[in-house]
This record gives C-alpha cells, structure tokens and sequence, in this order.
C-alpha cells in the first residue's frame, strides 16, 4: 500500500458564530432613531397635558365665576372676574394683547372668532360691552348689568371653546 500522499490534513475549521454584542451598525441607527421618536413623542403628550390641565383649569374657573353669579352674587364683581380671566387665557395667545384696555381690547377679542363670528362684533358690540363699561357702573344691584352678565358668561364661554379648538385643532 502506498502512503498518504502529503501531510495529514484536517478538516476546515469555522470561525465562531458573532456575538450578540456589539450590534450592527444598522442597529444603532435603529436604536437611535426609536429614542428620538421616543423623545419627541413624549415632549408632545407632556404639552398636551399641560394644555388640556390649563383648559380645564380655566374653564372651571368660568364655571365658578358662573355659579357664583347664579347664586345671586354680585354681578359686577361678576364681570371684573370674568375680564380678568379672558385677559389670563389671552397671556397664552398672545401676551402684548393682555395689555390692551377699551375698544383695543374689544376688537382684540373679536379678532380671536372666525371670520363670519367676528363681523358682528359680539364683544365690541354686543355682551361683550360689558367688559368695558362695568368698570363705570355703580355697585349694588343692577338687574339691567344681570342679564348683560349672563350674556357674557355665556359669550366668554363660547369664546374659550373656539380660542381652544383654534390653538390646538388636535384637542
């Protein structure tokens, strides 16, 4: 018999599976995008929140100023409550208009409806007066600034919806 021809060769050996560690690049780009995903999703609910907390916040307040009112409160404290709570809501929209006093402010409240809404003027020209002109009345009751209160409670609750839903169509 002959001998084997050459060396005795072995057979060919594998290099060993990889790892799970460290990943792929394409790993760390998906890693990456998900954690600004993550990131930006969660900044955005946190804003929701916030938003849907202070509206419901304010509009509560309304409702209290409304109650109050309801309960035989006083009507022009009534009214002062309720300019000063348009005029808070009015710092998140646009904080020089809080500022405003008179017909500016009228118009400025006006200017917040749609287009059709904002022709009549209901603040300039309707409920809405009494934000200017309770300042001038005397106290004590006033059936006359009663009923205007009412309107404008209504009004000023009608305004905080559409000034809601135009801020943050999502909500």
């Amino acid at each position: 018999m002959n001998p084997a021809a050459g060396p005795e060769l072995r057979d060919i050996h594998l290099p060993p599976a990889p790892g799970w560690w460290p990943p792929a690049p394409g790993w760390w780009l998906l890693a990456l995008l998900l954690l600004v995903v993550v990131v930006l999703g969660s900044r955005r609910a946190w804003r929701h929140l916030r938003r849907r907390r202070w509206r419901s916040r304010v509009q509560a307040e309304l409702a209290r100023i409304a109650a109050a009112h309801a309960q035989g409160g006083d009507a022009l404290a009534a009214a002062r409550a309720t300019s000063q709570l348009l005029r808070r809501a009015t710092l998140r929209i646009d904080p020089a208009a809080a500022a405003l006093a008179g017909e500016a402010w009228l118009d400025f409240l006006d200017s917040r409806w749609p287009p059709a809404e904002a022709a009549r003027g209901p603040f300039r020209h309707g409920p809405g007066r009494v934000l200017v002109d309770a300042q001038y009345r005397r106290p004590g009751p006033d059936e006359a600034l009663r009923g205007d209160v009412e309107r404008l409670l209504a009004l000023a609750r009608r305004w905080l919806a559409w000034t809601f839903r135009e801020t943050d169509p999502h909500a």
